[in-house]
């Protein structure tokens, strides 16, 4: 037992090392000795302990492998902060973890503000060497740059200076950190692809399937056109979501979370997205279908209720009103198609999640959660102060009992003092929660039109906004806020 984990223990250091060879591990001894070496550098100063460190080591390899070959040649390193590189980072002012910035030679050229995973880094740093476009010269070289994991928007012009030429070269210099770009003026690569003015959008081979063509040809001629066009079709029918490009993909979205992994299981990858497609082309131009890795997005799966997932899809869905909505059965194509057509025809339930709704809501600061929020907010009938709150927050538990002090002072008033907690319900898309607490207004006659509310934080400046903000004037408080006089 004892020599079988030694061996396994042995073998995770060996991939663990092998993962790590591409990265140059740098000091004081030896930083600008080494930089001075490559042309350009992306280096990452961490620290052993830092939790950000350790969830961006792997990926940093990996994206150094990735371009290991490049030309031109791009390299990653690393100084650890703590050790033999404190000198190091005390000059270029590190002051967290971990702390990347790119480097020409030996100098400094930029911070880096880029992807935290291997593909995008690998791009985003292929972005910063040579042109936004690469020249193609042969079609024995075309076919080398074409042999890549990225998708590709490529440009066969018979003269560089057409009017689509330069589009293409303007589009690409604007989009060099998000976008792949190539073009040829070569006549046998022109000849052999028939083009002599084109503009073609050319899928990574890993996503190439059935159920779409693999190269599609910009018909447009302004650059706006191109911008859309590339907006539409860069992720084909069903595209690759990750945490950098999940921006791109649009509400109404149907995503398949599974356990996609194009470096080291593209075929099982395939096999699942391949069902997908099958019913994505059924509903272009009516909703948008992705694939994303069940592990990168844990934090979605949980919001509809999943701790775990299994081997088949969990589909999950947002309509255009971002309202949520999941696939109850098991993954199969009649169901997926099932679940979308009911889904475009306003047949499906949302999911909520919600807290339990309270047996007592008698307190002076009443409770809503999901499912009793348009009672408890909505249609009151009342003037309402709302507050969305984190369990956790400091800022929340200082408020707490002056928030409590203005529900009593104002309990016999037209106005409802509320709360809600916005880690455990979803808070309603209008009301737009980033930090904690947040609070808004809604006046009575107006609950469409919630309002901000950013004054004090102190009773005083509550009953002032209150008293002031008030559809009918309070019984309590006259218009500024000061108590009204009791006739005896």
């Amino acid at each position: 037992m004892w020599r079988l984990l030694a061996v396994l223990a042995c073998s995770f250091i060996a991939i663990v090392a092998g993962a790590e060879q591409d990265v140059l591990e740098l000091g004081d001894d030896n930083f600008a000795s080494t930089l001075k070496q490559h042309e350009t550098t992306l280096v990452m100063f961490y620290a052993p302990w830092c939790g950000h460190c350790k969830r961006l080591k792997p990926e940093y390899a990996k994206a150094a492998e990735i371009i290991k070959d490049d030309d031109p040649p791009i390299k990653l390193a690393k100084v650890d902060c703590t050790e033999a590189g404190k000198e190091t980072c005390s000059k270029y002012s590190v002051s967290g973890y971990p702390t990347l910035k790119i480097f020409r030679q030996d100098e400094v050229s930029q911070d880096y503000n880029g992807p935290r995973e291997a593909n995008g880094i690998a791009k985003y740093m292929r972005a910063q060497v040579g042109p936004a476009s690469k020249q193609v010269r042969s079609i024995e070289e075309l076919a080398k740059f074409l042999d890549t994991k990225d998708t590709t928007i490529f440009g066969y012009f018979k003269d560089i200076d057409s009017k689509l030429a330069k589009t293409f070269l303007k589009f690409a210099d604007k989009n060099r950190e998000k976008y792949r770009f190539g073009h040829s003026e070569d006549e046998e690569v022109l000849k052999q692809q028939g083009e002599t003015d084109k503009i073609v959008l050319i899928r990574a081979p890993h996503l190439a399937n059935k159920f779409e063509s693999s190269t599609i040809k910009f018909e447009g001629s302004s650059e706006s056109d191109l911008i859309t066009f590339v907006k539409e079709n860069y992720h084909g029918l069903v595209g690759h979501r990750t945490q950098d490009t999940a921006r791109d993909f649009q509400n109404p979205l149907i995503t398949a979370y599974y356990a996609v992994d194009y470096q080291k299981n593209p075929k099982g990858t395939n096999y699942w997205r391949n069902r997908v497609l099958k019913v994505a082309k059924e509903f272009v131009g009516q909703i948008n279908f992705a694939i994303s890795s069940k592990d990168d997005f844990q934090h979605e799966l949980n919001e509809y209720g999943y701790d775990f997932v299994g081997d088949k899809p969990v589909i999950l869905a947002r309509d255009a009103k971002n309202l949520k909505y999941a696939l109850k059965e098991e993954f199969s194509v009649e169901n997926l198609q099932d679940f979308v057509e009911k889904l475009l025809a306003n047949e499906l339930e949302p999911y909520i999640k919600s807290e339990p709704v309270p047996e007592s809501n008698d307190a002076p600061v009443k409770v809503a959660v999901a499912k009793n929020f348009d009672e408890v907010v909505i249609n009151n009938g009342k003037d309402t102060l709302v507050e969305f709150y984190a369990p956790w927050c400091g800022h929340c538990k200082k408020l707490t009992p002056i928030y409590e002090e203005l529900a009593e002072k104002l309990q016999n008033e037209d106005v409802a003092i509320v709360k809600m907690d916005a880690t455990a319900n979803d808070v309603p898309p209008e009301f737009n929660v980033r930090g904690f607490p947040t609070l808004f207004w809604l006046p009575k006659d107006s609950k469409n039109k919630p309002v901000s509310y950013n004054g004090g934080r102190e009773l005083d400046d509550f009953i002032k906004y209150i008293a002031k903000e008030a559809t009918t004037e309070l019984k309590s408080f006259d218009r500024s806020g000061k108590p009204k006089k009791t006739e005896l």
